[in-house]
C-alpha cells in the first residue's frame, strides 16, 4: 500500500509511504524536517559527507509533488539544516525548489533550525497554520489535540520473527500526529524515548515505512532503543 488512512481529531488523513501525509479533502501535501544542506552543514565543521542530500530530498519531493498533484503545500519546519544553509545551496538545487514553490501554494513553518526560512526561495512563512480541526506547528506541544507537527523524527522498533527492525514512522494517538523526517540525512528519535512520553502517552499507534508499504503497530507491540542509543 502507497498510502493508509488514519483519523486525526476527525479529519481523515493519509499516510504516504514517501513520509509526506495528504489531506485529500483540502489537497493538502504535508512534509517534515528536510534539513537541506545539512551535509554541507557537517562538511563545514570537517565532517565529511557525500554533498547530495539537497538533491536527493528535493527529488523525492518533487516525485511526491507530481504524483500526488497537491494544491497546498506544508513543510513543518527544519526545512532549512541551518540560517545560512541558502547561502551554501547549489544554484541548480536552488532554481528546482523555487520552481516547486513557484507551482503551489507553499508555506514554510518556522523551525529551531529555521527560524527565517529564506524568502527569495518562494513560499510563504508562518509560525504555525491552523485549517479547522488541525494545527501544523513545528514541535509539539502538551495537550494541544488536533496538532501536526515534526522535529522528533519518530522512528519505532518492532520485533518479526525474532529479527529486530527499525524504521521511520508517523505516530498518533488520534489527537495529535508526529511525522517522520524527510530528509536524506536525518536519523530518527524512538517512539518510546521519554522525550515522547508527555506528547504520546502510554497508548498510540505507528504506521512504520517499508520498502513497500506500510505496517499499523500499537504502541505495546514496540521496543525501545538500547540505553543512550538516539538520533542514529
Amino acid at each position: 500500500m502507497v498510502a493508509v488512512e488514519l483519523v486525526l481529531n476527525g479529519v481523515g488523513l493519509k499516510a504516504d509511504l514517501s513520509g509526506a501525509l495528504i489531506w485529500p479533502e483540502r489537497n493538502l501535501l504535508v512534509v517534515a524536517d528536510l534539513h537541506l544542506e545539512k551535509g554541507s552543514a557537517f562538511a563545514q565543521r570537517g565532517q565529511l559527507l557525500p554533498p547530495y542530500d539537497t538533491s536527493a530530498t528535493l527529488d523525492r519531493l518533487e516525485q511526491v509533488i507530481r504524483r500526488l498533484d497537491p494544491e497546498t503545500v506544508i513543510c513543518l519546519g527544519d526545512s532549512f539544516h541551518d540560517s545560512r544553509a541558502s547561502e551554501r545551496i547549489a544554484p541548480r538545487n536552488a532554481a528546482h525548489l523555487t520552481a516547486m514553490t513557484a507551482e503551489r501554494d507553499w508555506v514554510w513553518i518556522t523551525g529551531n533550525h529555521d527560524p527565517e526560512p529564506p524568502a527569495h526561495l518562494g513560499g510563504r512563512v508562518a509560525e504555525s497554520v491552523t485549517l479547522g480541526p488541525l494545527c501544523f506547528r513545528h514541535e509539539a506541544r502538551e495537550g494541544a489535540g488536533g496538532e501536526v507537527s515534526g522535529h522528533y523524527h519518530p522512528v519505532a522498533a518492532i520485533r518479526v520473527h525474532g529479527k529486530r527492525v527499525r524504521a521511520r514512522c508517523f505516530a498518533s494517538d488520534g489527537q495529535r500526529l508526529i511525522m517522520p523526517s524527510f530528509g536524506a540525512y536525518t536519523g530518527g528519535l524512538n517512539v518510546l524515548d521519554r522525550a515522547l512520553a508527555p506528547l504520546l502517552g502510554r497508548r498510540f499507534e505507528v504506521r512504520m515505512i517499508g520498502s513497500e508499504r506500510l505496517f499499523a503497530f500499537p504502541s505495546a507491540r514496540l521496543e525501545p532503543d538500547p540505553e543512550r542509543v538516539r538520533y542514529q
